[in-house]
Protein backbone atom coordinates (compact mmCIF):
# COMPACT_ATOMS: atom_id res chain seq x y z
CA UNK A 1 0.00 0.00 0.00
CA UNK A 2 2.82 2.41 0.84
CA UNK A 3 4.27 1.94 -2.67
CA UNK A 4 0.94 2.81 -4.29
CA UNK A 5 0.66 5.92 -2.12
CA UNK A 6 4.24 6.89 -2.97
CA UNK A 7 3.48 6.40 -6.67
CA UNK A 8 0.43 8.68 -6.36
CA UNK A 9 2.64 11.42 -4.93
CA UNK A 10 5.72 10.96 -7.14
CA UNK A 11 4.38 9.53 -10.41
CA UNK A 12 7.32 7.09 -10.48
CA UNK A 13 6.86 4.11 -12.80
CA UNK A 14 9.54 2.22 -10.88
CA UNK A 15 7.46 2.55 -7.71
CA UNK A 16 4.30 1.47 -9.53
CA UNK A 17 5.96 -1.66 -10.90
CA UNK A 18 7.29 -2.49 -7.44
CA UNK A 19 3.82 -1.96 -5.98
CA UNK A 20 2.32 -4.37 -8.53
CA UNK A 21 5.16 -6.78 -7.83
CA UNK A 22 4.33 -6.69 -4.11
CA UNK A 23 0.67 -7.43 -4.86
CA UNK A 24 1.68 -10.38 -7.04
CA UNK A 25 4.03 -11.69 -4.33
CA UNK A 26 1.31 -11.48 -1.68
CA UNK A 27 -1.13 -13.31 -3.92
CA UNK A 28 1.49 -15.95 -4.66
CA UNK A 29 2.00 -16.66 -0.97
CA UNK A 30 -1.73 -17.27 -0.64
CA UNK A 31 -1.67 -19.61 -3.65
CA UNK A 32 1.19 -21.62 -2.16
CA UNK A 33 -0.67 -21.97 1.15
CA UNK A 34 -3.81 -23.14 -0.67
CA UNK A 35 -1.79 -25.62 -2.72
CA UNK A 36 -0.09 -26.99 0.40
CA UNK A 37 -3.43 -27.43 2.16
CA UNK A 38 -5.16 -29.09 -0.79
CA UNK A 39 -2.24 -31.46 -1.38
CA UNK A 40 -2.83 -33.11 2.03
CA UNK A 41 -6.03 -34.79 0.87
CA UNK A 42 -5.66 -38.54 1.23
CA UNK A 43 -5.49 -41.05 -1.60
CA UNK A 44 -8.80 -42.28 -3.02
CA UNK A 45 -10.14 -44.46 -5.82
CA UNK A 46 -9.49 -41.79 -8.45
CA UNK A 47 -6.06 -40.72 -7.18
CA UNK A 48 -4.36 -43.80 -5.77
CA UNK A 49 -1.15 -41.93 -5.00
CA UNK A 50 -2.79 -38.97 -3.33
CA UNK A 51 -2.84 -35.29 -4.24
CA UNK A 52 0.75 -34.30 -3.47
CA UNK A 53 1.37 -32.97 -6.98
CA UNK A 54 -1.12 -30.19 -6.36
CA UNK A 55 1.76 -28.32 -4.77
CA UNK A 56 3.58 -28.43 -8.11
CA UNK A 57 0.47 -27.18 -9.91
CA UNK A 58 0.13 -24.19 -7.61
CA UNK A 59 3.85 -23.52 -7.93
CA UNK A 60 3.38 -23.39 -11.71
CA UNK A 61 0.41 -21.02 -11.31
CA UNK A 62 2.62 -18.77 -9.16
CA UNK A 63 5.18 -18.61 -11.98
CA UNK A 64 2.47 -17.67 -14.49
CA UNK A 65 1.09 -14.96 -12.20
CA UNK A 66 4.58 -13.57 -11.62
CA UNK A 67 5.20 -13.53 -15.38
CA UNK A 68 1.93 -11.89 -16.41
CA UNK A 69 1.07 -9.62 -13.47
CA UNK A 70 4.57 -8.71 -12.39
CA UNK A 71 6.84 -9.00 -15.41
CA UNK A 72 4.67 -8.04 -18.35
CA UNK A 73 3.01 -5.13 -16.57
CA UNK A 74 6.40 -3.80 -15.49
CA UNK A 75 7.72 -4.01 -19.05
CA UNK A 76 4.64 -2.21 -20.38
CA UNK A 77 4.88 0.53 -17.75
CA UNK A 78 8.61 0.97 -18.36
CA UNK A 79 8.15 1.32 -22.14
CA UNK A 80 5.28 3.74 -21.62
CA UNK A 81 7.39 5.92 -19.31
CA UNK A 82 10.31 5.93 -21.74
CA UNK A 83 8.00 7.02 -24.57
CA UNK A 84 6.27 9.62 -22.41
CA UNK A 85 8.76 10.67 -19.72
CA UNK A 86 7.59 12.82 -16.82
CA UNK A 87 9.55 14.62 -14.14
CA UNK A 88 9.32 13.03 -10.72
CA UNK A 89 7.52 14.89 -7.95
CA UNK A 90 8.43 14.74 -4.26
CA UNK A 91 11.28 12.34 -4.93
CA UNK A 92 12.14 12.13 -1.23
CA UNK A 93 8.98 10.05 -0.71
CA UNK A 94 10.20 7.53 -3.28
CA UNK A 95 13.63 7.33 -1.63
CA UNK A 96 12.05 6.84 1.80
CA UNK A 97 9.67 4.09 0.71
CA UNK A 98 12.29 2.27 -1.38
CA UNK A 99 14.87 2.48 1.42
CA UNK A 100 12.52 0.98 4.00
CA UNK A 101 11.37 -1.67 1.51
CA UNK A 102 14.96 -2.69 0.75
CA UNK A 103 15.69 -3.17 4.46
CA UNK A 104 12.56 -5.27 4.98
CA UNK A 105 13.14 -7.37 1.85
CA UNK A 106 16.77 -7.94 2.84
CA UNK A 107 15.59 -9.35 6.17
CA UNK A 108 13.04 -11.58 4.44
CA UNK A 109 15.62 -12.80 1.92
CA UNK A 110 18.09 -13.58 4.70
CA UNK A 111 15.47 -15.75 6.42
CA UNK A 112 14.71 -17.63 3.17
CA UNK A 113 18.43 -18.09 2.52
CA UNK A 114 18.94 -19.56 5.99
CA UNK A 115 16.17 -22.09 5.36
CA UNK A 116 17.70 -22.97 2.00
CA UNK A 117 21.14 -23.48 3.57
CA UNK A 118 19.62 -26.05 5.94
CA UNK A 119 18.41 -28.13 3.02
CA UNK A 120 20.92 -27.67 0.22
CA UNK A 121 23.86 -29.43 1.90
CA UNK A 122 27.02 -29.11 -0.17
CA UNK A 123 25.19 -28.20 -3.36
CA UNK A 124 25.45 -24.72 -4.79
CA UNK A 125 22.42 -22.50 -4.47
CA UNK A 126 21.63 -22.81 -8.18
CA UNK A 127 21.99 -26.59 -8.02
CA UNK A 128 19.71 -26.64 -4.99
CA UNK A 129 17.06 -24.64 -6.82
CA UNK A 130 17.17 -27.06 -9.76
CA UNK A 131 17.30 -30.20 -7.60
CA UNK A 132 14.70 -29.20 -5.03
CA UNK A 133 11.49 -31.24 -5.09
CA UNK A 134 9.84 -28.79 -2.66
CA UNK A 135 8.17 -26.04 -4.70
CA UNK A 136 7.59 -23.54 -1.89
CA UNK A 137 11.15 -22.78 -0.77
CA UNK A 138 12.64 -22.15 -4.25
CA UNK A 139 9.63 -19.98 -5.14
CA UNK A 140 9.92 -17.91 -1.97
CA UNK A 141 13.70 -17.68 -2.26
CA UNK A 142 13.59 -16.48 -5.86
CA UNK A 143 10.70 -14.11 -5.17
CA UNK A 144 12.58 -12.54 -2.25
CA UNK A 145 15.77 -12.28 -4.29
CA UNK A 146 13.81 -10.78 -7.19
CA UNK A 147 12.05 -8.33 -4.91
CA UNK A 148 15.32 -7.17 -3.36
CA UNK A 149 17.10 -6.81 -6.69
CA UNK A 150 14.03 -5.16 -8.21
CA UNK A 151 13.97 -2.56 -5.44
CA UNK A 152 17.62 -1.81 -6.15
CA UNK A 153 16.80 -1.34 -9.85
CA UNK A 154 13.91 0.94 -8.93
CA UNK A 155 16.13 2.96 -6.59
CA UNK A 156 18.76 3.36 -9.31
CA UNK A 157 16.12 4.42 -11.82
CA UNK A 158 14.62 7.01 -9.48
CA UNK A 159 18.06 8.30 -8.46
CA UNK A 160 19.19 8.77 -12.08
CA UNK A 161 15.89 10.44 -12.95
CA UNK A 162 16.35 12.92 -10.10
CA UNK A 163 20.04 13.58 -10.79
CA UNK A 164 19.63 14.05 -14.55
CA UNK A 165 16.15 15.54 -14.46
CA UNK A 166 15.19 13.04 -17.17
CA UNK A 167 12.18 10.82 -16.42
CA UNK A 168 13.34 8.27 -18.99
CA UNK A 169 15.60 6.75 -16.35
CA UNK A 170 12.57 6.00 -14.20
CA UNK A 171 11.17 4.04 -17.14
CA UNK A 172 14.47 2.22 -17.55
CA UNK A 173 14.29 1.19 -13.89
CA UNK A 174 10.80 -0.20 -14.45
CA UNK A 175 12.03 -2.08 -17.54
CA UNK A 176 14.83 -3.67 -15.53
CA UNK A 177 12.34 -4.78 -12.86
CA UNK A 178 10.10 -6.28 -15.54
CA UNK A 179 12.95 -8.13 -17.27
CA UNK A 180 14.10 -9.53 -13.92
CA UNK A 181 10.62 -10.81 -13.06
CA UNK A 182 10.18 -12.40 -16.49
CA UNK A 183 13.49 -14.28 -16.15
CA UNK A 184 12.58 -15.53 -12.66
CA UNK A 185 9.09 -16.53 -13.80
CA UNK A 186 10.42 -18.50 -16.78
CA UNK A 187 12.94 -20.32 -14.58
CA UNK A 188 10.24 -21.19 -12.04
CA UNK A 189 7.82 -22.31 -14.75
CA UNK A 190 10.43 -24.66 -16.23
CA UNK A 191 11.23 -26.16 -12.84
CA UNK A 192 7.56 -26.59 -11.88
CA UNK A 193 6.81 -28.12 -15.29
CA UNK A 194 9.60 -30.66 -14.75
CA UNK A 195 8.08 -31.57 -11.39
CA UNK A 196 4.62 -31.92 -12.92
CA UNK A 197 5.92 -34.25 -15.64
CA UNK A 198 7.54 -36.33 -12.91
CA UNK A 199 11.08 -36.21 -11.57
CA UNK A 200 13.14 -39.01 -10.12
CA UNK A 201 14.62 -39.12 -6.65
CA UNK A 202 17.85 -37.21 -6.12
CA UNK A 203 21.03 -39.12 -7.10
CA UNK A 204 22.03 -39.57 -3.46
CA UNK A 205 18.59 -40.99 -2.68
CA UNK A 206 18.77 -43.41 -5.62
CA UNK A 207 22.19 -44.56 -4.40
CA UNK A 208 20.84 -45.02 -0.86
CA UNK A 209 17.88 -47.04 -2.16
CA UNK A 210 20.10 -49.34 -4.21
CA UNK A 211 22.56 -49.77 -1.36
CA UNK A 212 19.76 -50.63 1.09
CA UNK A 213 18.27 -53.20 -1.25
CA UNK A 214 21.56 -54.89 -2.14
CA UNK A 215 22.56 -55.03 1.53
CA UNK A 216 19.39 -56.96 2.39
CA UNK A 217 19.49 -60.72 2.90
CA UNK A 218 18.34 -62.69 -0.09
CA UNK A 219 18.83 -59.86 -2.57
CA UNK A 220 21.72 -60.68 -4.87
CA UNK A 221 21.61 -57.42 -6.82
CA UNK A 222 19.27 -54.77 -8.16
CA UNK A 223 18.54 -55.55 -11.80
CA UNK A 224 16.91 -52.20 -12.46
CA UNK A 225 15.41 -49.41 -10.43
CA UNK A 226 12.85 -46.70 -11.13
CA UNK A 227 11.83 -43.80 -8.88
CA UNK A 228 9.21 -41.07 -9.24
CA UNK A 229 8.07 -38.18 -7.06
CA UNK A 230 4.29 -38.46 -6.68
CA UNK A 231 4.51 -35.47 -4.35
CA UNK A 232 7.25 -33.28 -2.88
CA UNK A 233 7.65 -35.59 0.12
CA UNK A 234 6.50 -38.87 -1.41
CA UNK A 235 8.51 -41.22 -3.58
CA UNK A 236 7.34 -44.15 -5.63
CA UNK A 237 10.04 -46.83 -5.89
CA UNK A 238 9.84 -49.77 -8.29
CA UNK A 239 12.68 -52.26 -8.56
CA UNK A 240 13.39 -55.67 -10.00
CA UNK A 241 15.67 -57.58 -7.66
CA UNK A 242 17.65 -60.74 -8.35
CA UNK A 243 17.15 -63.72 -6.04
CA UNK A 244 18.72 -67.15 -6.00
CA UNK A 245 16.95 -69.83 -8.04
CA UNK A 246 16.94 -72.13 -5.02
CA UNK A 247 14.93 -69.74 -2.82
CA UNK A 248 11.44 -70.83 -1.85
CA UNK A 249 8.38 -68.63 -2.24
CA UNK A 250 8.15 -68.10 1.52
CA UNK A 251 11.80 -67.08 1.84
CA UNK A 252 11.50 -64.70 -1.13
CA UNK A 253 8.43 -63.05 0.43
CA UNK A 254 10.26 -62.64 3.74
CA UNK A 255 13.33 -61.23 2.02
CA UNK A 256 11.20 -58.72 0.07
CA UNK A 257 9.54 -57.53 3.27
CA UNK A 258 12.92 -57.12 4.94
CA UNK A 259 14.35 -55.30 1.92
CA UNK A 260 11.37 -52.94 1.84
CA UNK A 261 11.77 -52.13 5.52
CA UNK A 262 15.49 -51.48 5.02
CA UNK A 263 14.75 -49.23 2.05
CA UNK A 264 12.21 -47.19 4.02
CA UNK A 265 14.70 -46.69 6.83
CA UNK A 266 17.33 -45.45 4.36
CA UNK A 267 14.92 -43.15 2.49
CA UNK A 268 11.86 -42.30 4.64
CA UNK A 269 10.16 -40.46 1.77
CA UNK A 270 9.80 -43.78 -0.12
CA UNK A 271 6.09 -44.15 0.55
CA UNK A 272 5.13 -46.49 -2.29
CA UNK A 273 7.50 -49.42 -2.82
CA UNK A 274 7.06 -52.19 -5.39
CA UNK A 275 9.69 -54.94 -5.54
CA UNK A 276 9.63 -57.63 -8.21
CA UNK A 277 11.82 -60.71 -7.65
CA UNK A 278 13.50 -62.44 -10.58
CA UNK A 279 15.92 -65.31 -10.93
CA UNK A 280 19.47 -64.00 -11.21
CA UNK A 281 20.91 -64.90 -14.59
CA UNK A 282 24.28 -63.52 -13.43
CA UNK A 283 24.82 -61.67 -16.68
CA UNK A 284 25.81 -58.44 -15.02
CA UNK A 285 23.47 -56.61 -17.39
CA UNK A 286 20.13 -54.95 -16.86
CA UNK A 287 17.11 -56.58 -18.48
CA UNK A 288 15.38 -53.27 -19.05
CA UNK A 289 14.23 -52.46 -22.57
CA UNK A 290 16.45 -49.92 -24.22
CA UNK A 291 15.10 -47.47 -26.79
CA UNK A 292 15.80 -48.36 -30.38
CA UNK A 293 18.32 -46.29 -32.30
Amino acid sequence: MSKFIAFAFTGSSSLLTEAIHSVADSGNQVLLLIGNKRSKKGADAHHNFGYGRRRFIYGFIVAVVLFLVGGMFSLYEGLHKIQHPEELRDAWIAFLVLGVAIILEAMSFRTALREANKSKGRRSLLRFLKDSRQPELPVILLEDAGALLGLCFALCGVSLAVVTGNGVWDGVGALCVGALLVVIAIFLAMEMAAMLVGETALPEEVAAIQAALEASNGVLRVIHLRTLHVGPDELLVAAKIAVAHSDTGASIAADINAAEASLRRAVPSARYVFLEPDIDQNTGMSDEILPST
